[in-house]
Parts: C-alpha cells; sequence; structure tokens
C-alpha cells in the first residue's frame, strides 16, 4: 500500500488534478483521495493544500515529494534487481536527449534492446536545462547531451563521440567541391538552421562570427529532420552535425562537406552520481562503453566525400 501511495502522490504533482491523477492511476479519485490522506496520517504532516479543487502542496508536502521521487525510482530499480538473476531485465529506460543528437539515439537503443528486449525505452527530446532538470528529479534514468556544459558537474559522465560539422547540400556550387570549404565560403548560401536558443545553433553562430560574416538564413526550425527536409526540397543548404547522416540518406544529389575550421563537441552519456544504479542503468553504460559510434560517423563522412569525387 506504501508504495501505491507514493505513485498516487506522484501522479498527483504531475497532472495538478485529482481526477487526472486517479485516471493515469488506473483508480477511482475517491480511493486516490483517501489512500493520501492515509500517507498524511501515517506520516504525521499534511501535504495537501485542501480546498474545492487542488490547490497545491504545502512545504512539508514539497519535502516529501523530493523523497517520493527517490523512493519511487528505488523501488523501480529493487524490482529490476529481483529480476535479474533470470537475466530477463524488465522495466523502462527513460532517456533525454538534446535534439541534435537523436539521429545518433538508434546507435545505442538498438543493441540496448537486442540485448535485453525486455526492456522497453522511452526517447524524449529535450533542451539541455529541462535534461538535467529531469534527471534530478528522477524522471529521467539518462541523457544524451553535450559534455563540456558546466552544469554537468556532480553528473557521472560517459564520452560517445566528437561532434564534428558539415555542410549539408542538394546539388552544391561548383565553387564548394573543394577540400578547404571554408565558414567563409557560406556567405551567400541560403540556408536553414536551428533557432537560436538551440545550444547547437550558438555554435553554429560563434563561427560565422569568427569568419567575420554574417549568413543568409532564410528558414530557422527546431527540428534537425526538418534540416534535412529543407535541404532536399526547398534548395536550401545547412550545417548540421555528423552524426545526422546516421539516418539520413545522403546520395549522388545530397552530400557533405566537411569545414574548416573544424568546429566539434563532445556528446556522451550523463546519468546522476549515485552509490547504487539500477540494474537497466548499469547494463546499458556497460554496454556503452563498448560502442564505437566515432568510426560510423567518420565513415559516412568518408563516403559522402568519396561520392562528391566519383561525380565530379
Amino acid at each position: 500500500m506504501f508504495i501505491r501511495q507514493i505513485h498516487y502522490l506522484l501522479a498527483l504533482a504531475k497532472t495538478q488534478h485529482f481526477g487526472r491523477a486517479a485516471e493515469i492511476s488506473h483508480v477511482s479519485q475517491p480511493a486516490l483521495s483517501t489512500a493520501i490522506q492515509h500517507l498524511e496520517e501515517e506520516l504525521g504532516v499534511t501535504i495537501i493544500k485542501r480546498g474545492h479543487r487542488f490547490q497545491g502542496f504545502t512545504e512539508e508536502g514539497q519535502r516529501v515529494l523530493e523523497w517520493a521521487s527517490v523512493l519511487a525510482q528505488d523501488w523501480d530499480s529493487l524490482r529490476q534487481a529481483a529480476t535479474q538473476s533470470s537475466q530477463q531485465l524488465t522495466g523502462t529506460l527513460n532517456i533525454g536527449a538534446i535534439p541534435t543528437t537523436v539521429a545518433a539515439a538508434p546507435l545505442l537503443t538498438g543493441p540496448w534492446q537486442t540485448e535485453h528486449p525486455g526492456i522497453a525505452i522511452k526517447l524524449m527530446s529535450l533542451c539541455a536545462e529541462e535534461l538535467i532538470r529531469q534527471l534530478d528529479s528522477f524522471e529521467l534514468d539518462l541523457g544524451i547531451t553535450y559534455l563540456d556544459d558546466p552544469r554537468l558537474k556532480g553528473f557521472k559522465t560517459l564520452p560517445l563521440y566528437q561532434e564534428h560539422h558539415i555542410l549539408l547540400a542538394r546539388n552544391p556550387a561548383q565553387h564548394l567541391l573543394k577540400d578547404d570549404l571554408t565558414w567563409s565560403d557560406l556567405a551567400d548560401l541560403p540556408l536553414c538552421l536551428l533557432t537560436p536558443n538551440m545550444q547547437n545553433r550558438r555554435l553554429i553562430d560563434a563561427a560565422f562570427r569568427d569568419a567575420g560574416i554574417a549568413p543568409k538564413v532564410m528558414l530557422e526550425t527546431d527540428s534537425i529532420f526538418a534540416l534535412y527536409a529543407h535541404v532536399r526540397s526547398a534548395g536550401l543548404y545547412s550545417v548540421v552535425p555528423q552524426s545526422m547522416l546516421s539516418q539520413f540518406e545522403t546520395q549522388k544529389d545530397i552530400v557533405a562537406l566537411p569545414l574548416s575550421p573544424d568546429l566539434s563537441r563532445d556528446v556522451g552519456l550523463i546519468i546522476r552520481r549515485q552509490d547504487l544504479p539500477s540494474p537497466i542503468q548499469q547494463a546499458v553504460w556497460d554496454m556503452a562503453q563498448s560502442l564505437n559510434l566515432q568510426s560510423t560517423f567518420d565513415a559516412l563522412i568518408s563516403a559522402s566525400y568519396q561520392t562528391i569525387l566519383a561525380n565530379n
């Protein structure tokens, strides 16, 4: 009963509504309200501000919520550990990834689920701030993000690959097909880029400033997939991470051109520092250490460049 009470409380915190909390908990509203009242009695504190509608949590209730998140996570870990002896890990792995790393995620999740088919994966595309917040509040198990973020102090990190940037183009102009393509060469190109609030865009803007040029940005989007669509179908150019090539087809008319000077950042897994990670967290972390994503992405760049040489 205690664990159910904890989950009811977390559902109420998520929905801020008794009826919706009861719905997602698959119980009646009176049953949920009664369970939370019993929890208050057991703990000897008032958790909920009561009125005709949900009015929030008391100060004591906020502290209870923090511990409730920890207890719920520990309970899931206990259940996973109980089944680990049969080598059949089951449960849900909640992953947050910054948008520019989503294309690379299948190279991680694929091997994980092949090795542990009982694991269900929930992958969310999140900004770095929200990713870190959800890790801190136990809403996520793992994150995929840039490792040079100063806010990652206190997190355990695992480098996966170095993200290099390329010019993505369809039937690029002849003057762009050279070994030493620079950022200045992009000055007059019609570009589509990520929106200015995204980390990747801020990095690209800095590279253009260093080159002393103002890019001709024709379209901005928060979707890395939309960038490819506009390069392929709208005649625009884009500057994107090379990892994007793992999910989008490059053909004779769509090529990836390396840029000089190189623009790169380290991408990796992050996890809360904890004495006892869950069996699922530990299993996927160990598997990630054996993957060589860098060679995969470097090979994609090489293949695209060979296509350019073969057709010019």
